[in-house]
């Protein structure tokens, strides 16, 4: 077990205690907090990372003292900031993490979201992230909890509907293109991301392949309002809160908006990725 896992698993115990000491049923406490109960129980049972606003609210919630919340508050700041390897946190379950970031991404109200490798996963299908899940299974040997994390993947996309919040996707042509998955995997996923493009909330560009590129598209990043920014490498997961690097990623989101197209001119650029996979299905069939 990593001592990432162990650490949420003692949180989570602690969690519990104080619950159970305040003579609260999960479903109890969840109401006062006005969560669903699974995030209580996904919490206590380390299958979800709790943050310092949930390690907060619960605790004014179980009347905990206020040294037990500041030393809860400690150890969620030390969760969330750790940077432990991708092998690790995998083995925590692919749906744990998947839930983890469904937590985040509820604190949040503006997305700027670069991914040079892959169709970003609040715009995936789900037989495009099914191809993906196996692959990270395969290369992080992550539990075997695939319809899960996709169900849980799915669940996440809910809030591109939420007019109070705008997303900004930024993808190179490359990634329209990369065959993750069968070529009927792919047309379909390129159907979805015509369909996402003419939301109202959503901005989504393509940096086509002729244009001048401000620097090479070497990570893919997310950066959550203007208070975090998540940097996926392959053997780490890097949180950064230091106000320069978040203005040093903005600055590269901006720099790489600039080349990109959007609209009408993004939209034609995906259907002639279409028409080549058509294509190709004509060729491999003859």
């Amino acid at each position: 077990m990593s001592s990432f896992q162990q650490a949420r698993i003692d949180l989570g115990a602690q969690l519990r205690q104080l619950r159970e000491a305040a003579h609260l049923s999960g479903k109890e406490l969840a109401e006062r907090l006005g969560w669903q109960a699974s995030k209580v129980s996904r919490l206590e049972n380390a299958r979800q990372t709790a943050t310092e606003d949930d390690v907060v609210v619960w605790g004014q919630a179980v009347k905990a003292a206020p040294s037990t919340i500041d030393e809860l508050i400690r150890q969620a700041i030390a969760l969330v900031e750790r940077q432990d390897s991708w092998r690790q946190r995998h083995r925590s379950g692919l749906a744990a993490l998947q839930e983890d970031i469904r937590d985040l991404e509820a604190r949040t109200t503006l997305f700027r979201v670069f991914e040079p490798g892959i169709i970003v996963g609040l715009l995936q299908t789900a037989e495009y992230a099914r191809n993906i899940f196996i692959k990270v299974k395969r290369l992080y040997s992550a539990p075997d909890e695939i319809d899960a994390a996709i169900r849980v993947r799915m669940q996440r996309q809910e809030i591109l509907y939420d007019q109070s919040r705008r997303f900004r996707f930024l993808l190179p042509e490359a990634v329209l293109r990369y065959r993750l998955a069968p070529l009927p995997v792919m047309r379909g996923q390129l159907d979805r991301l015509l369909a996402v493009s003419t939301l109202p909330n959503v901005e989504f560009g393509v940096v086509p392949f002729e244009a001048p590129l401000p620097s090479a598209p070497m990570n893919g990043f997310w950066i959550y309002d203007d208070s975090l920014v998540g940097v996926p490498t392959r053997t780490k997961d890097l949180l950064l809160r230091d106000p320069d690097d978040i203005a040093f990623y903005a600055r590269t989101f901006e720099e790489f908006g600039e080349a990109a197209v959007f609209q009408d001119e993004a939209r034609a650029l995906i259907v002639r990725v279409l028409d080549d996979f058509s294509r190709q299905a004509e060729q491999s069939s003859d």
